[in-house]
């Protein structure tokens, strides 16, 4: 509402400067016209008295006219009428011959108004004029508002002092120029009336989004953030618009992840908290077997709720994409991993291929990953089978992968496996945290990359390729769980 006060405020103050500037100076250039002509007619005057024209007229009237012989006129009545008989007034104009102060001749044509009506203008003219000199002004009177010009008529010899007088009205010279000036501000007051009804009806359009924004946001709270504004146009209100929704939508995943962690890590807890319990409340204080069984249960219940919480911070870590990149080999990176998984019994690792190529990835970080998958791996297949390790070179990324010759993972369950606490109830008694692949697959994201699985009732492979450029990281967890080529061009790293 403000923004549209101040551009009609400036469109009225332009509007009103730009038409009273020309008023003023069609105005001025009116009375300037008047003015002139007024100078002519005494012009005229000296010329039908003396017969003896002048150039200045300024000085017309300044001093009187001279007396006119008396071989031309016979006396001031004489000298006057031919003035008034030569003299026709224009329209907007009249004239008064005054002989000895009293009104004694008019123009014979009609006239718009009579001077000698007015008495108090009369008794004015003659007072000025009673110097002897040509006297120019503006009255307001009966007549209404004139400009005249008064001049002393005296014929030598005659005994009478005559004076010469005419005017023009000037409301009706300058009623042409009011007229349109009114006109004028009729049309620039609509178009104050138009410009504020489309500022009203364009602000409402490009406003409407930003009271969208203010509403759904006094609507949003920590527990509901699916509200988002609607999107119309293509202008900077639009992709502000764009921007407050996308941020919505983040927030909503945050909230929801949140939540959700809370929910696991609560149903997680439980468990072995419901287990020390029980123990504890069938306990028999009085039975050393009885005690040192309970306190062997709760050891290893605090143990299982100690590794949840270390893989919970891990998992935190590595969602929040901390990495420390440096340029590192892929081949050594490899074999340094092999060497260490080789340690974990009752498997055959082999060690089969190594990309030599140099990738920015954190070697810490992806250690972790490719350590947890040779731990699922050992974990899911069965004793003395032996398990695959390598790195293979594609043309925009590098895969480290890890393949087992297990049972598989059923096609119900390759998108849950990726999810926080996610498991596969394989009737094998293989206990985890459900946390391992969560935390790979964070890892994977954080490097711009994603994981590649390929599973069949004859074993799994997992692969985790990352790009081999530095990339943004990869948001929500799409890539994850998909059965799918690491050649697939659709599926390549950045």
């Amino acid at each position: 509402m403000r923004i549209l006060a101040a551009i009609l405020l400036v469109a009225a103050v332009g509007l009103t400067v730009a038409g009273g500037t020309a008023y003023l100076v069609q105005r001025d250039r009116a009375l300037q016209e008047v003015d002139a002509r007024l100078s002519a007619s005494v012009e005229s005057v000296r010329f039908i008295v003396t017969g003896s024209p002048t150039t200045d007229l300024d000085a017309a009237d300044a001093s009187a006219l001279p007396e006119a012989s008396s071989v031309t006129y016979a006396s001031t009545r004489d000298a006057l009428q031919a003035v008034m008989a030569r003299l026709v007034p224009s329209s907007n104009e009249s004239s008064l011959g005054l002989i000895n102060g009293v009104p004694a001749l008019i123009p014979g044509t009609e006239l718009a108004f009579h001077l000698e009506d007015d008495q108090e203008f009369v008794l004015r003219v003659i007072a000025e004029v009673d110097g002897g000199n040509v006297v120019r002004g503006t009255a307001v009177g009966e007549l209404g508002n004139l400009r005249y010009i008064a001049a002393p008529v005296t014929v030598e010899g005659s005994g009478e002092a005559g004076i010469f007088v005419t005017a023009f009205d000037l409301d009706a010279e300058l009623g042409e120029l009011t007229s349109a000036f009114r006109i004028y501000t009729a049309v620039a007051a609509a178009a104050l009336v138009a410009i504020g009804l489309v500022g009203w009806f364009v602000a409402g359009r490009l406003l409407r989004p930003i009271r969208q924004l203010r509403a759904a946001a006094s609507r949003i709270t920590a527990s509901d953030l699916h509200e988002r504004i609607p999107v119309v146009g293509r202008d900077d209100v639009s992709e502000l618009t764009r921007t407050v929704n996308d941020m919505l939508e983040r927030l909503d995943e945050s909230l929801t992840a949140q939540r959700q962690l809370l929910n696991d890590v609560r149903h997680e807890l439980k468990t072995p908290i419901t287990i020390v319990r029980g123990y504890l409340e069938l306990l028999d204080p009085h039975n050393a077997d009885d005690v040192a069984a309970a306190r062997a249960i709760a050891l290893d219940e605090l143990d299982r709720m100690t590794g949840l919480i270390d893989d919970i911070e891990s998992l935190a870590n590595a969602q929040r994409a901390d990495l420390v990149r440096v340029p590192t080999d892929a081949a050594d990176l490899t074999v340094q991993v092999f060497q260490k998984i080789s340690a974990i019994p009752d498997h055959a690792w082999i060690l089969v291929e190594q990309a030599h190529v140099v990738v920015p990835v954190d070697p810490a970080r992806l250690t972790q990953a490719l350590l947890q998958l040779a731990n699922n791996a050992a974990k899911h297949s069965a004793d003395g089978t032996p398990i695959e390790i390598g790195s293979t070179e594609h043309p925009d990324a590098v895969e480290f992968w890890i393949a087992d010759h297990g049972p598989g993972i059923p096609a119900e369950a390759k998108s849950r496996i990726f999810e926080r606490f996610g498991r596969i109830d394989t009737g094998r008694g293989v206990e985890g945290s459900g946390l391992g692949l969560p935390i790979v697959d964070a890892i994977a994201r954080a490097h711009g990359g994603y994981i590649n699985l390929t599973t069949s009732p004859a074993g799994s492979r997992f692969g985790i390729l990352v790009p081999r450029r530095t990339v943004d990281i990869v948001p929500g967890t799409a890539s994850a769980g998909r059965d799918s080529s690491p050649t697939d061009p659709d599926r390549s790293a950045p």
